[in-house]
């Protein structure tokens, strides 16, 4: 059996970092509210397993830890969002930057998961085979428009809801 608690090690210190729980617990209480599709625990971790299944399906060699970080923290700047206006992708970067540097990222490995943050809401990164591209996907591929209640007010082009399981 493999101990999967070790090479996670650094994806755990984001999950207690007191700046993530912090952003996190701020996000749900300004979304107690919202109709639509919520930045919850659940959707970033729905997020982080469909982006790591893509990267072993695809054979990419991205580690967990990384895929794993990125996904945990790739919405976190919707708090700013709602607050300040600040769109949430660059929101994040601000936030995730300084998390990624106390819970033991190297600068090279904080770049392209800062990168893939910055990206994720970009349609140019959505063929990438890398980081900002399993993110980009998974992070749409997460959604349940399918069964929806809210599905008939939603902004979201008929093209990008999730009306059909892919494989």
């Amino acid at each position: 059996m493999v101990d999967n608690k070790c090479d996670m090690a650094r994806v755990n210190r984001i999950w207690n970092h007191p700046a993530y729980r912090e952003s996190l617990h701020n996000i749900e209480k300004l979304e107690q509210e919202r109709i639509f599709c919520g930045h919850n625990a659940q959707h970033l971790l729905d997020t982080a397993r469909l982006a790591y299944i893509e990267n072993l399906e695809l054979n990419l060699g991205i580690s967990k830890e990384m895929i794993y970080g990125a996904a945990l923290l790739h919405d976190i700047g919707r708090g700013l969002q709602y607050t300040e206006g600040i769109p949430h992708h660059e929101g994040g970067v601000k936030l995730a930057a300084p998390i990624l540097k106390d819970c033991g990222f190297t600068d090279v490995e904080s770049e392209e998961i800062l990168e893939a943050i910055s990206g994720h809401r970009h349609n140019s990164v959505k063929v990438k085979r890398n980081l900002a591209g399993i993110l980009y996907r998974a992070d749409k591929g997460s959604r349940c428009c399918f069964s929806c209640p809210s599905q008939a007010q939603c902004n979201w082009s008929a093209e990008k809801k999730n009306m059909y399981l892919t494989v």
